[in-house]
């Protein structure tokens, strides 16, 4: 709230006039009020439904313009650092039947059980949120960090790409959940491969869509020109009673007034004798 007085306009008078005039035509059975209000929600949801059209066509024009080149170069990336991990994998293989070996904080396990038990113990030294660097593995470097207010541990294998395991307790069943994160590269790959494909399917619906007019047009202009009439014309009907009162009012500003007339001074003739002056 303010201390300023809210400041009326002239439309605030055409409203009121109009409004007064849409009751006393409802009370008369006026058809033309009924029009006139099934009108009003027609063209309030008509213009509703083109904003949002033209909030479409806005919103296409900025996803062609920026969010779809975008993203098919952040998925384009993906492809080609999915790419060269998978080829890094493929050059540190496991041995048949064996083991590739691990480098825990310097040092070369050979053993799984000894690798497994080697990151359970570097999981102890974790602090803070910063990943901490404890080694490599089949070419990846190595990392730990914790979340989950230090529920979680987390190893994070980094190549072209991250590729992230949340370890448990178990030393043998945590490398087993490693190499299952490194194995599922291809899969990584071909679901980035159908995300790409899927965004040149949008870009292709865009342009289709993209300069297409309201479809409601006509109608809209249509009913908004019939509102427009009714509007006039009962506008017009209310303004008749306030002109023919406002005639009635001067017409009766102008009739002599009885009042005036009685203040006015009585003028007697001077040509007039007096009655003593007749008897002689």
């Amino acid at each position: 709230m303010t201390s300023k007085s809210p400041v009326r306009s002239c439309e605030d008078i055409d409203e009121t006039a109009l409004s007064y005039a849409e009751i006393k035509a409802l009370c008369a059975g006026d058809e033309r009020i009924k029009e006139k209000m099934d009108l009003d929600m027609d063209v309030a949801k008509l213009k509703l439904m083109k904003a949002n059209h033209q909030s479409q066509q806005f919103r296409l024009e900025d996803n062609l313009l920026k969010y779809f080149p975008e993203e098919i170069e952040r998925n384009k990336g993906f492809i080609k650092g999915l790419e060269t991990d998978m080829a890094t994998l493929d050059a540190h293989p496991h041995p048949k039947d064996g083991f590739a070996g691990m480098v825990v904080r310097g040092d070369s396990l050979t053993d799984k059980d000894n690798a497994g038990a080697a990151i359970l113990e570097a999981c102890k030294e974790v602090k803070g949120l910063e990943p901490m660097e404890i080694g490599s593995y089949r070419g990846f470097t190595v990392s730990l960090s914790v979340e989950g207010f230090g529920q979680d541990f987390i190893l994070t294998l980094k190549g072209q790409m991250t590729h992230r395991v949340t370890l448990g307790k178990d030393a043998r069943g945590n490398l087993i959940r490693i190499d299952n994160a490194l194995a599922d590269m291809p899969k990584r790959l071909q679901n980035v491969h159908a995300q790409l494909d899927n965004l040149h399917s949008q870009i292709a619906a865009a342009k289709a869509e993209i300069g297409k007019p309201f479809p409601q047009e006509a109608e809209l202009a249509q009913k908004s020109t019939r509102l427009a009439e009714l509007n006039a014309l009962l506008d017009i009907d209310s303004r008749a009673p306030a002109q023919q009162q406002a005639s009635e009012v001067m017409a009766k500003s102008e009739r002599p007034s009885v009042l005036d007339s009685l203040k006015m001074p009585c003028v007697c003739g001077t040509g007039r004798k007096p009655k003593h002056e007749l008897a002689r």
